[in-house]
Order: C-alpha cells, then sequence, then structure tokens
C-alpha cells in the first residue's frame, strides 16, 4: 500500500494497530436462547463498556459498531482491514481501538485516499492477510463475487440530522401539489424515505431510481433521467452528486438543502459550456493515431471489462493503443509519455468532464471515446450512467454486455428436482442466487428475480433490495439500521440562503417568519 501524498495526509496515516496483550477472549458460540435471524445478540448491544468506548464518536453518526464487533467475533477473523473516506478518517483511530478492545482481532487502517464506493481496496486488504474488511460511507457498488477473496462489511454511516427543518423548508419554498424528486447520498437516504412520507400529504413526491442503486441514492458518476417532475432538490453538502443528476436533467430545476448550515440554495450548471468544451475535446481526439488506455487501480475504480471492449474498439478502428495503469491521474504525469495523440481514462468519467482543459492532449471518458470513433452518437444530454444497469452502451460498467449468461430458473429448478432423487445437489456458482460468505448468517440468500438480488441488513430493520448488474447479490452484510431519523431541534422552521455565482435567492423562511 502506497503511502498517502503530503496534502491527501490522513488524520492517522495507515498503519497497522498493534493487538493489546490483555484483550478479551470472547466466544463465538451461539447460547441456547433463539433469536431472529441478523439479530445482534443483548450482550454486545446492552455492553455498557462498548457504550461506553463508543462516547468519542458522533452520536448522530452510525458506525455501527455493535453489528461490526457481532460481525467479527462470529467469523472468528484475526485481522480486520478499516477503509474510510478523508471526511472520517479522523475516527478511524477510535474505531480501531474499539475492535481491538471488544475483540480478539488486529485492525489495520487503509490511509489511501478513497474517493467512493468504487474504490473498495480488497486487493491491498488481502494482500496485508486481511480476512475482513470493513468499508465505511458508501453502498455496496461492487459485487462481492468481485471481491471473494476477503469478507466485506458495508457501514453506511447513516447520519442523522434535523428533518423538521428540512420538511418545513420544502413546504415554505414549494406550491402544494408541486411534484418534487428527492435524492441524495447514502448517508441520508434514510432520512430522505422519512421525509418523503411526510410531505406526501402536500406534494407529489418521488425518489427516482437508478439501479443497483438505492432509490433517491446518486453518485457523482451515475444519477436517474427524471420525468415529468417540476423539481429535484438534493439533500447534502457539496456540488459533486448534485451537478451529476443536474447533467442528467438540464431542464429540471435543481436545489440544494445543506442539513450542516441548514442552507436552502438554487443550484445552476453551465451545460453548454461543458458540452461544448467535450465536444472540441472529442473532435480533436477522433483524429488520434494513437491513444493512450489509462485503467485505474484506485481500488475497483477501473473496470477490465470496459477496458477490453475500448482496445477492441481502437484496433478494429485501425489506431494503435497502449495501455497504462495509474491510480490516480495527473496531467504532470500523462505529460511523461510520448507518442500519445489522446488518452481515454477508465477510471471516473467525471474526471474529464470536470478537469479535462487542465491536460495538454484531450482526456476521454469511455462514452466520449465511442463518440469519437463514431461507435455511438453524440447526445444532446450528456449521460450519467456509469454504474446504471440501464446504460446505453457497453463502455459503462454494469451494462447488460458485460453481465454473467442468465440462467432459465425453470429448467434449473427441474434439473434440480431430478438431480435431488439420486444424489445431493451440487449448486454451481453461476445456477445459485448469490455467494454467501457470510458465516454468521444463517439464512441463504433468496433469488427474488433473475436479476434482482437482496442485500442482506444483519443490523435489522430492512434487508434493502439491489439489483447489482448480475445475476449475484451486491453483497453481505449491507449496513445499516436506517432508523428514522427523529430529531426534535427544529425551533427554527425557515431555512437561510445564500448567494453565490451559482445560487440565486429564494424565498427566506426566517424573514418571513418576522415579518
Amino acid at each position: 500500500m502506497s503511502a498517502p501524498s503530503s496534502e491527501n495526509k490522513p488524520t492517522c496515516g495507515p498503519v497497522v494497530v498493534s493487538a493489546k496483550a490483555d484483550r478479551k477472549t470472547f466466544s463465538s458460540k451461539k447460547g441456547p436462547k433463539k433469536r431472529a435471524a441478523h439479530q445482534i445478540p443483548d450482550e454486545i448491544l446492552n455492553d455498557v463498556e462498548i457504550q461506553q468506548a463508543m462516547k468519542p464518536l458522533p452520536e448522530n453518526y452510525n458506525f455501527e459498531i455493535h453489528k461490526t464487533i457481532w460481525k467479527i467475533r462470529s467469523n472468528g477473523s484475526k485481522m480486520v482491514a478499516l477503509q474510510l473516506p478523508e471526511g472520517l478518517l479522523m475516527f478511524a483511530c477510535t474505531i480501531a481501538d474499539i475492535i481491538e478492545r471488544f475483540t480478539e482481532a488486529e485492525t489495520i487502517i487503509m490511509g489511501d485516499v478513497t474517493y467512493g464506493a468504487c474504490c473498495v481496496d480488497d486487493a491491498t486488504a488481502i494482500a496485508l492477510g486481511a480476512d475482513l474488511m470493513v468499508h465505511y460511507g458508501h453502498s455496496c457498488l461492487v459485487p462481492i463475487d468481485t471481491t471473494s477473496g476477503i469478507q466485506m462489511l458495508y457501514v453506511f454511516v447513516d447520519i442523522k440530522i434535523d428533518s423538521s427543518h428540512f420538511v418545513e423548508t420544502i413546504k415554505y419554498n414549494f406550491d402544494n401539489g408541486t411534484c418534487l424528486a428527492l435524492v441524495s447520498t447514502i448517508q441520508f437516504v434514510a432520512t430522505l424515505q422519512s421525509v418523503s412520507r411526510d410531505l406526501s400529504s402536500d406534494f407529489k413526491i418521488i425518489t427516482p431510481q437508478s439501479k443497483p442503486l438505492s432509490p433517491g441514492e446518486i453518485l457523482g458518476c451515475t444519477s436517474p433521467k427524471l420525468t415529468d417532475v417540476d423539481a429535484l432538490v438534493y439533500l447534502g453538502d457539496g456540488r459533486f452528486h448534485i451537478e451529476s443528476i443536474m447533467i442528467a436533467n438540464p431542464t429540471v430545476p435543481a436545489y440544494r438543502y445543506d442539513p450542516y448550515d441548514k442552507k436552502f440554495t438554487r443550484e445552476y450548471y453551465d451545460h453548454d459550456k461543458m458540452k461544448e468544451m467535450r465536444y472540441a475535446a472529442i473532435k480533436t481526439a477522433s483524429k488520434a493515431k494513437k491513444f493512450g488506455l489509462i485503467l485505474g487501480t484506485l481500488g475497483r475504480q477501473g473496470s477490465p471489462k470496459v477496458l477490453e471492449h475500448l482496445e477492441k474498439k481502437i484496433k478494429d478502428s485501425g489506431r494503435e493503443c497502449v495501455i497504462v495503469l495509474l491510480s490516480e491521474i495527473f496531467p504532470s504525469k500523462l505529460d511523461m509519455f510520448t507518442g500519445i495523440d489522446a488518452w481515454v481514462q477508465v477510471a471516473c468519467p467525471r474526471l474529464s468532464i470536470d478537469w479535462g482543459a487542465a491536460y495538454k492532449k484531450p482526456l476521454l471518458n469511455p462514452y466520449e471515446l465511442t463518440v469519437a470513433l463514431d461507435d455511438t452518437k453524440w447526445n444532446e444530454v450528456y449521460p450519467m450512467d456509469f454504474y446504471a444497469n440501464d446504460s446505453l452502451g457497453p463502455w459503462t460498467v454494469n451494462n447488460e454486455a458485460h453481465r454473467p449468461q442468465r440462467v432459465n430458473k425453470s429448467k434449473s429448478k427441474k434439473e434440480k428436482t431430478l438431480a435431488s432423487s439420486c444424489c445431493k445437489v451440487n449448486i454451481s456458482s453461476d445456477t445459485a442466487c448469490c455467494k454467501d460468505n457470510n458465516s454468521l448468517d444463517a439464512e441463504k440468500c433468496k433469488d427474488y428475480s433473475s436479476d434482482i438480488t437482496c442485500c442482506k441488513d444483519t443490523s435489522s430493520d430492512i434487508a434493502q433490495c439491489k439489483d447489482n448488474s448480475s445475476n449475484i447479490a451486491c453483497c453481505e452484510d449491507n449496513s445499516s439500521d436506517i432508523a428514522q431519523c427523529k430529531d426534535n431541534s427544529s425551533d427554527n422552521a425557515g431555512c437561510k440562503q445564500t448567494e453565490s455565482s451559482r445560487e440565486e435567492e429564494v424565498k427566506n423562511c426566517d424573514s418571513a417568519s418576522t415579518t
């Protein structure tokens, strides 16, 4: 594992935390008392010492400590790798200490940069001897068959906010009967579902879904197309994610509610300028004789299948290409290569859109290359479907062209019945609904449809179904408690708003209430 750069140096750094010599020994054997499947034992949930150890962590951030301890004890894990995005690295040492204290496992903190769910670094964790990896802050975008060499636990880190203030803000700024699309990142999806119910009596509320993502969830590279909506409202901070759904829906007015400073703003995006710049890069690249084809190696960011598809297209067009592996793609790094007329990166589509102008040679994403090679047409509405199951073409990760062949379920069942009359059936990986690597979950995965499987939530409240691009489960042990956010700190029902080059003043609840 490479050391992070100085500007990205985490709070604790990539370290191996030594196990304490006087740690306790815990039994993973189940007692005689029966309990429901996926239910965390009371002796863990009600452990006073665990509760005390969790106090340094913010109360409104659900790191699912009890579930993690239960998972480690039940699996008998000895080395646990913790991977957190940079915004959560400040809590890494505390979480590692808790795990070491209440389990028999040692911990490794993965300190390299993590941009999203695509950056799951299971390869490094395996190389360091970890038998369990806990990935924080993102949904289970990478199927478990891809990370089958190590057990995975995804912790969404659900964040509780003042949802009542958000509800009142929506009511104040929109007329009754308005059709609103509510979207967010995975941290606030639980709150989004609760808020949708609260607003449904006054508005037509939808939480659009781009499978395999959850309803209402968006990524910086993947967002659903909206139809017959009056406006979209994004719950979250920053602009990276809302820009994704704005690019995919250029005619829909967009608003952002920041749950941290409680500001509600109208957001804008210069679609014409973006498309003009990207089309110019495509036209220049269309004349290239030699392409540099970059496979992103930051976790699981790069897709070998997409790379192979693009390599074939380039060669079929009579051009040359050279494959380069990079964890992060900087202009200065690409400048070191000579003889390359244009670059294509299979890492993050937004890298080309947001930063393409910083590179001396055209830096295309997979969609743009197919346009440059006349393999597909230029869309007036720029697609944001990189991980979508219903994407436009095989230059995306989860396109049907890259999925395993579907199994004829009725035929498969008949074969199993015949075989069982004389012997036990050995179900192969291509006929099983999913790979259940979770030894603590006695319940096997159920195949709800030919292409929809279910992520098991061992912490209880919901089992959230995800269509994860193939006939295998998107993950095991999906976090989190998705408890409804009930926050009574809603004194000011209004919303403060700001002005900037990208924001327009909207009605101010506070000033109106004063009037």
